[in-house]
């Protein structure tokens, strides 16, 4: 008997070339609706869509009044979702988030548990102040964020796909909080921070917030219409040179792995999750810019997201001054 080779799936560029085309249509469809509601903050917009096209989770880091929570529930009008929003407390429970059984009683008498489905089913949830709970409702939050379903009592209920988190956190406020464990955070995509508006995108805010009426954002997509295009994403190809500056970014940010600036400011670096990140995000800033293939810009525009995030500085670089952007901006001028 002939054993024959398993063959390939046939590559049809024509055909990918087309579906990008339409993908980006409607990407730039996606920005231009953002954009009638959210005034400036191009960068955040650009890096909070980028993390929901290429499926992953954002956490969003900036002072309270930056239009946080405008941007997720804009997102989820915008992409079709259902979007929901949970306020972290100290006292949040895991049932609060996941969902609880409770028990029901027919007309014969008959005692039943029935589960009751909690926020965290919802394809977009934004999760506010998520350092303000317990460990242990962080934890539950964060399963959901990795497994994609939740099991209580025994019995395992699948999460609606897409589904994304955008978590934010305070950087200034710090009392009463439980900051996050670097191994959590790394289930993070990638972080955002929020900046203060420019004057000019201020003065627009003022003006299109303080009136009668507001403008609102128009749903451009389906949540079907997300999902092909974030399969389209992971088909993209990515050409070697990008793929090589992402390896030399990342390993670079390893103390003990040939690089000067590493070993001298950077406690711990990021692993393998951190290349995966960074595969996925430029093929998605690619198709957001309106381009068919990611380029080695894509990877230094990205670096500051999605490694600062996994990565922490010694004693020596705090005591001097030195931030994590910096380190990451000095290694990310040395590739390519």
């Amino acid at each position: 008997m002939t054993l024959l080779a398993p063959t390939e799936p046939t590559f049809d560029a024509a055909a990918m070339v087309a579906q990008a085309e339409t993908a980006l249509a409607d990407i730039a469809a996606a920005r231009a609706s953002v954009g009638r509601v959210i005034f400036g903050q191009e960068s955040v917009v650009e890096q909070v869509l980028v993390a929901i096209l290429a499926g992953g989770h954002a956490l969003l880091v900036g002072v309270p009044g930056l239009a946080k929570t405008k941007l997720v529930e804009t997102l989820g009008v915008v992409l079709g979702l259902d979007a929901r929003r949970v306020q972290f407390t100290p006292d949040l429970m895991p049932s609060d988030i996941v969902g609880t059984e409770v028990m029901d009683q027919n007309a014969d008498g008959r005692r039943s548990f029935r589960f009751v489905r909690g926020p965290v089913f919802a394809q977009l949830l934004m999760a506010d102040e998520i350092n303000r709970a317990s460990p242990r409702t962080q934890s539950a939050l964060l399963q959901s964020m990795q497994e994609y379903h939740v099991t209580v009592a025994g019995e395992r209920h699948d999460l609606p796909a897409p589904f994304h988190v955008l978590a934010t956190q305070n950087p200034l406020e710090q009392e009463g909080t439980y900051p996050l464990p670097e191994a959590q955070l790394d289930r993070f995509l990638c972080q955002v921070d929020v900046p203060y508006p420019t004057i000019d995108a201020e003065r627009r805010i003022l003006m299109a917030t303080t009136g009668v009426s507001e403008e609102r954002a128009a749903a451009v997509m389906t949540a079907e219409r997300l999902r092909e295009i974030q399969m389209l994403v992971r088909r993209m190809p990515v050409p070697e040179t990008v793929v090589e500056a992402i390896l030399s970014l990342v390993r670079s940010a390893r103390p003990g792995h040939g690089s000067k600036e590493a070993d001298a400011h950077v406690a711990w670096g990021p692993g393998p999750r951190a290349s995966q990140a960074l595969m996925t995000c430029v093929r998605a800033r690619a198709l957001y810019e309106g381009r068919l293939a990611p380029s080695i810009d894509d990877v230094r525009a990205l670096a500051e997201p999605i490694l600062q995030h996994r990565m922490a500085l010694n004693f020596a670089a705090r005591a001097d001054g030195t931030g994590v952007r910096d380190v990451i901006a000095t290694l990310s001028r040395a590739i390519g």
